[in-house]
């Protein structure tokens, strides 16, 4: 039991980062992106083959893996400076499923459908942090430096430009901000902290393969965000436990058959998404006088 509960409590950090990472984009930006797996996928794939190849060091393979995520988000970028709304949501839908074909069929990088098996345990500037606890230690740490940076960022004029950009782009543009540089800067460091998290991740399971990358993980993704509190800090956080929380809860209950976990678990996503959309649409951690 207290193996299970360290592994959940480690997945929960990791997709803490991820979904306050994707936070940067939907809740500050206005930036509604259904790819955000994609750059969680590149920084995983990243990620391992440092570890398998050079060294399992988690510092150094982290900064593969954010460093390579940050660079592809332009891929992200491009069209969220020429489109929004539902055609950006359409352009990264578009995205998703070709990095999906991607690593399927990059065997050399990916391994394809059998995905890279065999990652090295975790260290860190030379001391083993494979154990559980001491993973889990390096995760809260990385979610503790994501938290803490995009708070000193949100707050100061580049946090201001980016909301000014989500309520209204030409607004802001009348304002003399540079819509362009603030909306590519934003998908910057919510990708690059997406892959930070892909790492930590491949260095959680040891094995990693597209299942992981999908749509349905984008999904997930947003889910966590929008249900928690889009563009408040602690919001994506209380989605993700929600979220993540839901199907080990369900598993424990003795009159759900195992084979139906999953079918319960979308009605429940379902309706909870129904219920708050009605009484809570800014989210469980938003203010419940105002939007934000």
């Amino acid at each position: 039991m207290t193996a299970y509960l360290l592994n959940l409590a480690t997945l929960a950090t990791i997709f803490g980062i991820l979904a306050a990472s994707l936070n940067v984009l939907i809740g500050y930006a206005g930036i509604f992106s259904v790819a955000h797996a994609v750059f969680f996928g590149v920084g995983a794939y990243a990620g391992a083959q440092v570890a398998l190849n050079l060294v399992p060091d988690v510092l150094l393979a982290s900064l593969a893996g954010g460093l390579l995520s940050g660079l592809l988000s332009l891929c992200l970028a491009l069209p969220a400076l020429r489109v929004r709304g539902e055609y950006f949501v359409a352009a990264s839908l578009g995205l998703q499923m070709l990095a999906v074909t991607v690593f399927s069929e990059a065997h050399s990088l990916t391994g394809g459908h059998g995905g890279l098996v065999g990652i090295p345990p975790a260290s860190l500037l030379g001391i083993d942090v494979s154990s559980p606890w001491r993973f889990l230690a390096v995760c809260v740490g990385a979610l503790t430096l994501s938290l803490v940076s995009i708070a000193i960022l949100m707050r100061g004029g580049f946090g201001r430009g980016l909301m000014a950009i989500r309520d209204s782009e030409s607004a802001a543009e009348a304002l003399g901000k540079n819509v362009p540089a603030l909306k590519t800067i934003a998908v910057a460091i919510g990708c690059s902290l997406a892959g930070v998290a892909g790492t930590l991740f491949a260095f959680q399971l040891a094995f990693i393969n597209v299942e992981s990358f999908t749509l349905e993980q984008s999904v997930l993704l947003m889910a966590m965000v929008i249900i928690g509190g889009a563009g408040t800090l602690l919001g994506p956080l209380v989605g993700t436990l929600l979220l993540l929380l839901l199907p080990a809860v369900l598993s424990f209950i003795p009159f759900i058959p195992a084979t139906e976990i999953g079918t319960v678990q979308q009605l429940v996503y379902g309706l909870a998404m129904t219920l708050l959309m009605i009484f809570r649409p800014a989210g469980l951690a938003a203010p419940s006088t105002g939007r934000r």
